[in-house]
């Protein structure tokens, strides 16, 4: 209890910082102008066109946070998820107003046909209504290099499915981007956690569901093995996905790899946090922080957190009173 005793000693033995400069925003780039569009199951969080992009990511800059992570919303979609490499698409116009205006944040780009397919689904899809590999894998190439040119800082692809890292790692060199590094959701699970994500990206499937690529959530030793896949192909950031759930699962592929790793404290995470404090039923300064808090401890170095504003100005308030 005697280094518990004072606020001061407190700080002094502590053993997990949270900082600013840990935390990605994930933003959604919508068409137009002058765009902000609430997401009703995601208090706080709008889309936005690229103007309004690169005001969000000026502030979060101001406020110390390390990067953001741009999600497309096309007003277009197809079968195919075209738009995922039209060079004057959202995410793609968004990269270039933020190297242009905000320059020192990272600026990384999803990488995913989910938000572009009108089925929803994460690829193309073959005539039985499965994901064609062999015609996705392509696409996905595709959109990374389109984001590279455009001026992404590092490129994630985020659909779990076997061998895009490698096909994309090759398409990167190829087009002269070798120092690009991937940000790869090496461990995603099918999770329930996803829902108001799926309102904020248009990206509900239409029909069946993501388990036959996303992990099951009772397994853990299959994500060392998809994790040490993913480097094996190219991967420079493992990235474990939903976080809060699944502390175990960071734990393990931190301490297995060593490598840089990120955690994704998804919508739902976010949202049930949001939902109780509007109730009064929690601290939702504290019970964020903690979260976030937690996150850390397990072993990310990097979080993805729509909390990371909020959560910059709090950690400054609370480093102004000493």
């Amino acid at each position: 209890m005697r280094l518990r005793a004072r606020p001061g000693l407190r700080s002094l033995v502590r053993e997990t910082r949270l900082h600013p400069g840990a935390f990605v925003l994930p933003l959604f780039v919508v068409d137009g102008e002058d765009v902000r569009r609430p997401v009703s199951s995601m208090p706080g969080v709008e889309q936005l066109s690229v103007d309004q992009v690169v005001a969000d990511a000026r502030a979060a800059a101001t406020a110390g946070v390390g990067g953001v992570l741009l999600f497309g919303v096309p007003d277009a979609k197809d079968a195919a998820g075209t738009a995922a490499w039209d060079a004057e698409g959202p995410v793609a116009r968004a990269l270039r107003a933020l190297a242009r205006e905000v320059p020192d944040l990272e600026r990384w780009a999803d990488v995913c046909l989910c938000e572009y397919t009108d089925h929803g689904h994460c690829g193309v899809l073959d005539a039985h209504a499965h994901i064609d590999l062999a015609a996705t894998l392509p696409a996905l190439a595709r959109a990374a290099v389109t984001y590279a040119q455009a001026g992404a800082t590092a490129v994630a692809p985020s659909d779990m499915l076997d061998g895009r890292v490698r096909v994309i790692r090759q398409a990167l060199d190829g087009a002269g981007f070798p120092l690009l590094p991937i940000v790869s959701y090496a461990v995603k699970y099918a999770s329930a956690f996803y829902g108001p994500f799926r309102d904020a990206a248009g990206s509900t499937p239409a029909f069946g569901d993501r388990r036959s690529h996303q992990m099951d959530p009772a397994n853990t030793d299959e994500a060392l093995r998809e994790a040490e896949l993913d480097l094996d192909e190219g991967a420079d950031i493992l990235l474990v996905k939903p976080a809060g759930a699944y502390l175990d699962v960071i734990w393990r592929v931190k301490e297995r790899f060593g490598r840089p790793t990120a955690a994704y404290q998804v919508s739902g995470e976010y949202s049930m946090l949001k939902a109780a404090a509007r109730a009064g039923w929690l601290d939702e300064r504290r019970a964020a922080l903690e979260s976030l808090l937690a996150i850390r401890r397990a072993g990310a170095d990097i979080v993805i957190t729509y909390y990371a504003r909020e959560a910059a100005a709090w950690l400054r308030e609370e480093e102004a009173r000493g």
